[in-house]
């Protein structure tokens, strides 16, 4: 007998169905990586004190940032307080437990994939009312049951595939981020290990230029004593040690706030952890800086990966929201034994079962699920916005930082020229003081420009290392965790 055209119908929808699900079909867009930079360079001007052989500092394309990026700097002291931060530190501990929190909500996904089996039992007395079984009579009585249940959703849309692919997008993210977490904790820890060391510089060029203050008032109490000097040139020497003696509470405490913040760091009270006392002797300033291509840089950066996941997880998302629009297929099944008497409850005359297809699909919902899948389209487009936004802040990032090594050599150069000179033209005018033809006004200034000199190539000395610091975290990289061989471990094996 030949089937009707609407039965022909329901069987090819029928068949349809099922071929979806069998082949998995998703509804949505497929996520694509976002396009690679272009950009040809970093800086729109040449970085020549850099590109050059003959600087302090050049850089070399062929150089790849290592994972263990502070080796670079060849201090044994701030490897073990790195080591020990990445270990303890506590925002580091509670990034951890939120990838293994996404973690967990990803096998959460992936268990909506598969059918749910479930053991029930109940057990109840019933009675029934005259009125509603009629001329039958039935007297209470007492029922148990027992069974194993089991539901299936048909993922025939994708559905349940996308919030899959959402949720490991989710958990791509938290470990990208864990990544950036532990390699800016990092940054902080070597930051801070250079300012302590440059607090501790400042201070034994201070307490230098004390002492000098000292010879210098005892030049003037000796010509005061001969004679050859009035007490205003006294007052006037004493009046500078009283000054540069000043200098040293304030770089004091911008020691103590240094370890303080080395302390916190590494997990530690500040009166718990003495913080090794870190000398600018100690760090060797890399004389080959590696350099990532534009194109490259959105490989490595962590953020940059953490933004890519989450625009994944957001154009995922539109797919779970567009098949939100569809019917809705689920299956289930039970079987279960049955018995008015607990004795009699496992007896196999008494076995049941049964199975149960619904199709849930929206009628009216005054344009919810519409606005839902909008809303999703919307939310990919602000994750899309905000990856290119990550990228351009990198990008800035690597730009600074090689602009400001390239005038670090400059600013070296120009500090080492003027404490030669002003150390010159102080020894010259002291020597002029003693032979009486130039008054201790001029001693005391050509002191001043000299102590300014000697602090002004210290510091540029320690921006020097900084910046090296500054480019090497903004090229990026994944900083080993504790429980994985750090790259010296790994060579010493």
């Amino acid at each position: 007998m030949q089937c009707s055209t609407r039965q022909r119908r329901a069987r090819w929808l029928a068949l349809a169905w099922a071929g979806c699900g069998l082949t998995g079909c998703v509804l949505g867009p497929n996520f694509q990586r976002p396009a690679s930079i272009q950009a040809p360079a970093y800086t729109a001007a040449p970085l020549v004190n850099l590109e050059g052989q003959s600087g302090a500092q050049r850089l070399d394309a062929t150089l790849s940032v290592p994972a263990q990026w502070w080796s670079l700097l060849q201090s044994p002291r701030l490897d073990a307080t790195i080591r020990q931060a990445l270990a303890v530190n506590r925002n580091l501990t509670a990034a951890r437990a939120t990838l293994e929190q996404s973690a967990e909500l990803l096998r959460v996904n992936e268990a909506a994939l598969y059918p749910n089996v479930a053991l029930a039992a109940s057990a109840g007395r019933v009675k029934y009312g005259a009125a509603f079984l009629g001329p039958e009579h039935f007297p209470p009585f007492t029922f148990y049951s027992v069974g194993p249940t089991v539901s299936y959703a048909f993922d025939y849309l994708g559905s349940a595939h996308r919030a899959l692919e959402q949720q490991r997008s989710l958990h791509e993210s938290q470990q990208h981020e864990l990544d950036a977490a532990a390699l800016s904790l990092s940054g902080q820890v070597a930051m801070q290990a250079l300012a302590a060391a440059y607090a501790r510089s400042q201070i034994e060029t201070v307490d230098a230029v004390v002492a000098d203050d000292g010879t210098n008032l005892k030049l003037v109490q000796d010509a005061f004593a001969a004679g050859g000097a009035t007490r205003v040139d006294v007052l006037n020497a004493q009046s500078q040690l009283a000054n540069d003696q000043t200098l040293l509470p304030p770089l004091r405490r911008e020691l103590d706030l240094a370890e303080h913040a080395l302390a916190l760091l590494v997990g530690q009270a500040p009166a718990q952890w003495q913080a090794p006392d870190f000398r600018l002797a100690e760090f060797t300033l890399p004389e080959r800086l590696p350099l990532t291509l534009p194109s490259e840089l959105a490989h490595r950066r962590p953020d940059i990966l953490a933004a890519e996941a989450q625009l994944h997880a957001a154009t995922a998302a539109i797919g779970v929201a567009t098949a939100n629009l569809y019917p809705q297929l689920t299956v289930s099944a039970n079987a279960s034994f049955q018995a008015t008497a607990l004795r009699d409850l496992f007896d196999t005359s008494g076995g049941g079962a049964g199975i149960t297809g619904a199709l849930t699909a929206p009628l009216f919902n005054h344009g919810s699920l519409r606005a839902q899948q909008r809303a999703a389209v919307d939310a990919m487009k602000a994750s899309l916005a905000d990856y290119q936004q990550v990228v351009l802040g990198a990008l800035g990032q690597v730009a600074d930082a090689l602009e400001d090594l390239n005038h670090d050599q400059e600013l070296l150069t120009s500090e080492q020229s003027a404490l030669t000179t002003s150390s010159d033209s102080l020894a010259l005018t002291r020597e002029s003081y003693s032979a009486g033809n130039t008054g201790v006004l001029q001693v005391l200034e050509a002191e001043r420009q000299n102590q300014q000199a000697r602090l002004g190539l210290v510091r540029a000395q320690v921006q020097r290392l900084e910046d090296s610091v500054q480019l090497l975290l903004s090229l990026g990289g994944r900083v080993p965790q504790p429980s994985e061989p750090l790259a010296s471990d790994a060579r010493s094996r």
